[in-house]
């Protein structure tokens, strides 16, 4: 892998003043329509590419900037922060969470083929393991790849997949053999023009509307022997391997997002009324605001200190686990407290805050759940077998 550089602080906050201008330019004014609409124009991938919004720390001979992760966590803070939730999920699991599995498992062959088009927004990418099934619970998966001739015959559905009406590309993880479970497992690359690929439903959500969402099936797809990723019956094993840097781009939102609501709040208790005085006056949205900014800046320390690790190579499934749970449930409390300084108003769609709360709420779910979480953690620190 190439060695990534490490950007000056200048450089960087030039960069999110970068992505902040285009964020209000070409999100801003059509978010709310996006989000009734319960999907963005594909031509948002486009800009995002075409500004060099995408896969930043992707080496350059595969198109990005061959940077730090850390300029990627800060496009996903700065996402987050602004109440863009559906966008700063999408974005991740495109450039955080498909690309370095290209990058990390792919053969040469397969990096030179779509990670270039992934930088450009000219390939959109999604991963497909849920299924109506099996969500955290990998190794229940029912999707098939059956050997045909020098290929596979792949069968089966996927659901609650991110990016699911744009994609181009998708890494689907299935049963190459049944019998021998997590060691049975193998991962495709698929080319989502093929024949027999099926996009079902735009779900509807409580939240992240604008993020489209969908049930994929899968009828006797064929793919070759070159697009399996990371080699056969050792998905399982590689998809354990990336889920730290997943769970840590996810509590980099969770931060960015809780700091965004807390914004939102400020404003508006400075400036409401009550009884002839600024909300911000009394004593007890004080208290309660220097305590929310301590959560926030608590979890901001932990996942600074986490992407360090990852960088140097060196963070744990379970740190990452740590982070997770950590950040999106103080995420969910942030986004509920904030709320409530807001009366009646935050209850109105039209005020930023309540969209914040209802994105706030899959944080503890996708991913793995806060149980899942706290599960992996036990596990790190005593033995139950």
């Amino acid at each position: 892998m190439a060695e990534q550089v490490l950007l000056a602080s200048a450089e960087r906050q030039l960069f999110v003043d970068t992505l902040r201008r285009f964020l209000e330019a070409e999100v801003s004014p059509y978010y709310d329509a996006w989000e009734e609409a319960g999907i963005w124009p594909r031509s948002l991938w486009h800009k995002l590419g075409e500004n060099g919004f995408l896969c930043v720390d992707q080496a350059t001979e595969y198109g990005g900037f061959g940077v730090s992760f850390e300029l990627s966590c800060a496009i996903v803070d700065e996402v987050s922060r602004a109440g863009f939730a559906a966008l700063a999920s999408s974005i991740s699991v495109h450039s955080d969470i498909v690309a370095p599995y290209i990058l990390n498992l792919g053969t040469e062959s397969q990096k030179q083929t779509w990670l270039p088009k992934m930088a450009t927004g000219e390939v959109i990418g999604a991963i497909g393991m849920t299924e109506p099934g099996a969500g955290s619970d990998l190794q229940s998966i029912k999707m098939t790849a059956s050997k045909d001739g020098d290929g596979y015959r792949i069968n089966g559905q996927k659901t609650f997949i991110s990016n699911g009406q744009h994609c181009d590309m998708i890494i689907l993880a299935t049963k190459t053999d049944a019998n021998l479970g997590a060691r049975g497992m193998t991962l495709f690359i698929v080319d989502c023009n093929k024949p027999g690929f099926n996009r079902g439903r735009n779900l509807e959500k409580m939240g992240l509307h604008s993020g489209d969402t969908s049930e994929l099936f899968v009828d006797d797809v064929l793919v070759s022997g070159e697009d399996i990723l990371g080699g056969e019956g050792k998905g399982f094993s590689n998809m354990m391997n990336e889920l730290p840097r997943e769970r840590l781009i996810l509590g980099v939102g969770c931060v960015g997002a809780a700091q965004g609501a807390f914004d939102l709040a400020v404003d508006y208790v400075s400036q409401r009324q009550v009884f002839g005085q600024a909300i911000a006056s009394f004593q007890n949205t004080r208290y309660k605001l220097a305590e929310l900014k301590t959560s926030i800046e608590l979890n901001r320390a932990l996942s600074e200190k986490y992407i360090q690790q990852f960088i140097k190579g060196e963070l744990t499934s379970a740190e990452a686990s740590m982070l997770k749970l950590a950040a999106s449930e103080m995420q969910g409390d942030v986004v509920d407290q904030c709320l409530q300084m807001f009366g009646g108003y935050g209850y109105m769609k039209e005020y930023r805050i309540s969209r914040a709360y209802v994105d706030a709420r899959i944080q503890r779910i996708y991913g793995g759940t806060s149980e899942i979480m706290k599960e992996l953690i036990s596990r790190s620190i005593v033995d139950v077998r």
